[in-house]
């Protein structure tokens, strides 16, 4: 090849380009996980949804992400991460297109379901990109730009998508999206280069398989139950069922070993459990809290939803913020403590919503909950992911990354199939199961941090182990 050919290549395939596309996809998943909120009400004013109908335009998202990201990974190694970066994004398009265009409740669910297939291809691949492309301080810079890009796009997300409602309709939240997908596809196919590691693939499509069934039964059968707290027939059936399949996916994840999807050998470590067990439990908790505020302070507080969206700009803003500081501080004091007290924090955070009502001033009642959940938020998120990196052997950090994260959305899957009885309120009807909510949910962060408090006595992290959290 000649001088000028391998110059042209390496402009083309400059590491900044897949910088520009790992933000352009990611973006997708953070935008959307945090515009969705602000429209429920007028979504579910617009098609005449119920509660668990309402449940099920978040939970048909979530269902396919969280059951599904690992597989996603594991289909970039194998194949090609560009490849199925580019598949899982045109899938997110075009979801998104049918999303805005449904004329029907069900026509909006099966785009939810489309989206969150999409994501969970696209998301794994996009940040396995962008990790490969880049190597030392570099590496941190750029993990650091895509990380601070989600952070911007979730914070600018909620006012954007309440203008958007209150202008154009909830259909136009889902055409945002579109260019977005467009970038990153022409951006990868164009110039980004093809990579794939078929050693550290694991196409576990069995195991994948009983685990979105199980799940997605397990999910249904508590939207049922939640909406009344009664044991139905169905929802009886459709839990053991859930069950059943679930107890079938841990039983062929133990046989295939090391070739799992889920390797159970991980949970052996106990730093390892705690973590995880504390994720699910802080992202069960403050996904409920996102949903719930902004939801409560339309349908009861009477804000509008460009208001309702502006009311969260604090939590984005201070998160991206004292991130960076309270990861400096876990650095120097290690991460045991950070761990515990963030969820606590959030915890108390949450108690403090409870006092959000229809006739309060914002800056008394819902700003001063949204600010404490912030701070703990913020002590948590720097820490986890490179505690959890720490906690397993080299060769095994993409295994636990991605798990670590498949349990943040499994964690707010459960928590939103549990929110029937306050989704199916309206009015000021809404503030008391609210409220309660709101406690059961901040004692549920609460135990994330005593979860880590007694799984990371004696932790040692390693010193160059630091990946932000997808």
């Amino acid at each position: 090849m000649s001088a000028r050919a391998r110059e042209g290549s390496r402009s083309r395939h400059h590491p900044g380009w897949t910088l520009v596309m790992s933000v352009a996809a990611s973006s997708l998943s953070f935008i959307d996980g945090s515009i969705l909120n602000v429209a429920l009400p007028a979504i579910r004013e617009s098609t005449g949804a119920n509660a668990a109908e309402v449940q099920w335009v978040v939970n048909g998202y979530m269902l396919p992400l969280a059951a599904l990201i690992l597989l996603g990974g594991a289909l970039g190694d194998h194949h090609g991460r560009r490849l199925w970066l580019v598949i899982g994004t045109a899938l997110f398009g075009a979801a998104s297109l049918l999303c805005a265009l449904s004329g029907s409740l069900h026509l909006l669910l099966a785009g939810r379901a489309l989206q969150g297939i999409g994501a969970a291809l696209l998301l794994p691949n996009s940040l396995a990109l962008l990790n490969g492309a880049y190597e030392g301080e570099a590496r941190g810079r750029a993990i650091g730009i895509w990380a601070a890009a989600g952070a911007i796009s979730a914070a600018i997300a909620p006012l954007l998508g309440g203008w958007l409602v209150e202008h154009f309709g909830w259909p136009s939240i889902f055409y945002i999206n579109i260019p977005f997908a467009a970038v990153a596809i022409l951006v990868a196919l164009t110039r980004v280069e093809e990579v794939s590691d078929p050693g550290k693939a694991r196409l576990d499509i069995g195991g994948a398989t009983l685990a979105t069934l199980g799940l997605g039964a397990a999910t249904y059968g508590l939207t049922l139950w939640s909406e009344k707290f009664a044991l139905t027939t169905t929802a009886a059936i459709t839990l053991a069922g859930g069950a059943a399949l679930l107890l079938a996916f841990l039983l062929y994840e133990r046989s295939l070993g090391d070739k799992a999807m889920v390797p159970l050998a991980l949970f052996k470590n106990r730093c390892f459990t705690s973590l995880n067990l504390m994720t699910f439990l802080l992202y069960g908790a403050f996904g409920g809290a996102m949903l719930l505020i902004p939801f409560t302070l339309i349908e009861a507080g009477g804000y509008s939803p460009i208001e309702a969206g502006l009311s969260l700009l604090p939590l984005s803003i201070l998160i991206g913020g004292a991130s960076p500081t309270m990861g400096k501080l876990a650095e120097r004091i290690g991460p045991r403590w950070p761990l515990t007290i963030g969820p606590i924090i959030v915890g108390a955070g949450l108690f403090l919503g409870t006092r959000i009502a229809s006739d309060q001033s914002y800056w008394t009642h819902a700003f001063p909950a949204i600010l404490v959940m912030s701070l703990g938020m913020a002590l948590a998120v720097a820490p986890l992911t490179s505690t959890v990196l720490s906690a397993v052997d080299r060769h095994q950090t993409g295994m636990a990354s991605g798990l670590n994260s498949a349990l943040s959305r499994l964690g707010s899957l459960i928590v939103v199939a549990l929110l029937g009885a306050v989704l199916a309120a309206k009015g000021e009807a809404l503030l008391q199961p609210f409220s309660h909510a709101l406690i059961a949910m901040g004692i549920v962060a609460a135990l994330g941090g005593v979860a880590s408090f007694f799984g990371l006595s004696g932790q040692r992290r390693h010193p160059d182990s630091g990946q932000e959290k997808e």
